[in-house]
């Protein structure tokens, strides 16, 4: 396909950063969600109180979550047998995520269907689980991706997954569930403080302080612990970017601290966890000073300098695998083919644009803060 404007090698590095940048856009736009659900029975003492900040988030989080239904399309059109191998080796923990997702729309439609102060507690921890439990999960996720995925291909490239569920929370994997939900905390916590009123915002501060202090803390264990305490994964035969797709044709072997070699071949990664850490320095400080936008863009900030890192520390890894390394999938070598990656290009580069300009004005629209006063004018709030 030496036709096609872009060649092959910079067409898959091209999908890389834009897979990249739909799950960033999932973790700090839906990241608003997960974590105002994981604060709501904390932050929200009285039934009305609750009901501001379900009103907070109730009329943009199906919006948001257009960014994760984005990715896991990004994988599956881009990368088929990244998708192949973790939609297959991660299954019931994927079904957890979204049993736990499909509490939030549900809980916001049936609290308010019953006065009784039991049926919306209720609700409201369901809500809180629908915040907290698919953060925790991703989390952990990403560091079995980081630790290695036990699954192998066979002559014709099908996976297969010698793992199960509680294989998956290995001490590392849960360090990285806990720094994703307190990154999602800090940012949910800051929107609160920004756009709710009085004793709710105040409350909204204290947790968020306490989540930047965790995602500092978390953010640099995890850290120290991919550098000195974990083997990484090393590509050692040469790799052609332009080639087909073949994950078996490569050799790959494990090394202590291989994961921080990124960034002494290319110094300009560094930018990446060095935003983790000022971002989360920055909320925590605008937390206390009740700085309301500044916590909120030092918090996103915070997410995509963390979220980065992993990407980067990984690259060219996808999901390498620590049944047979060798087997690993790259960049280079678990992509679709060259017409496809293109086409997909086009198509991005014409509805990308849209999501994002409608994203800005239903955004814009909603502006404001949410009290009392506002949900009483408003004959559609939850």
């Amino acid at each position: 396909m030496t036709q096609l404007p872009l060649d092959y090698e910079t067409l898959r590095l091209v999908w890389w950063a834009l897979l990249g940048t739909l799950l960033i856009g999932f973790a700090i736009m839906d990241g608003v969600d997960l974590g105002v659900g994981a604060l709501l029975p904390f932050v929200a003492r009285s039934d009305e109180e609750r009901r501001i900040l379900i009103n907070l988030i109730g009329p943009t989080w199906e919006g948001n979550q257009v960014w994760l239904i984005l990715g896991g399309g990004a994988i599956f059109a881009a990368w088929p047998a990244l998708y192949a191998a973790s939609f297959s080796g991660f299954y019931l923990a994927m079904i957890v995520i979204l049993l736990a997702l499909i509490l939030r729309p549900v809980g916001f439609k049936f609290r308010g269907k019953v006065k009784d102060p039991r049926w919306r507690e209720t609700w409201d921890w369901a809500l809180f689980v629908g915040g907290f439990v698919p953060a925790l999960i991703m989390g952990v996720a990403v560091g079995n991706v980081v630790l290695g995925v036990p699954f192998g291909l066979d002559a014709t490239l099908r996976p297969h997954y010698a793992g199960n569920v509680f294989g998956l929370l290995r001490p590392f994997a849960l360090l990285c569930g806990l720094v994703s939900v307190s990154m999602v905390i800090t940012l949910g916590a800051s929107v609160i403080a920004t756009r709710c009123p009085g004793a709710v915002a105040d409350r909204a501060r204290s947790y968020g302080r306490m989540a930047a202090i965790a995602s500092l803390a978390l953010f640099a264990l995890g850290g120290l612990w991919v550098a000195f305490g974990l083997d990484g994964y090393v590509v050692t035969s040469r790799q052609i970017g332009a080639a087909a797709s073949n994950p078996l044709a490569k050799s790959v072997v494990r090394k202590t601290g291989a994961w921080i070699g990124n960034y002494s071949s290319h110094p300009w990664m560094l930018i990446a966890p060095a935003l983790g850490f000022l971002g989360s320095a920055l909320a925590l400080l605008a937390l206390g000073k009740r700085g309301g936008v500044a916590a909120i863009l030092a918090s996103a900030a915070a997410v995509f300098g963390i979220v980065s890192t992993a990407g980067l520390s990984l690259f060219p890894f996808l999901l390498p695998s620590n049944l047979d390394p060798n087997v690993s999938l790259t960049v280079w070598d678990a992509s679709s083919s060259h017409l496809t990656l293109f086409v997909m290009l086009i198509a991005t580069l014409i509805f990308l644009p849209i999501v994002l300009a409608y994203t800005t004005w239903v955004y814009r629209v909603m502006r404001g803060p949410v009290t009392a006063t506002s949900i009483g004018r408003n004959p559609n709030a939850y």
